[in-house]
């Protein structure tokens, strides 16, 4: 199922759009979750902004 998204992605439309993985550390145990969002190739830097803003 995962080569189907994959291939998706890299055809088309799909190019557009990157992967932000940021990691975001809990205040009350002190441990690290990861959070995925995907957004235009544009908007790159707002989403990492945004991250650290939290």
């Amino acid at each position: 199922m995962a080569k189907k998204v994959v291939a998706t992605l890299k055809t088309g439309q799909g190019k557009e759009y990157s992967k932000v993985v940021t990691m975001v550390k809990s205040p009350k145990t002190g441990a690290y979750s990861f959070k995925e969002v995907i957004v235009h190739n544009d908007h790159v830097k707002d989403a990492i902004n945004a991250a650290k803003a939290q």
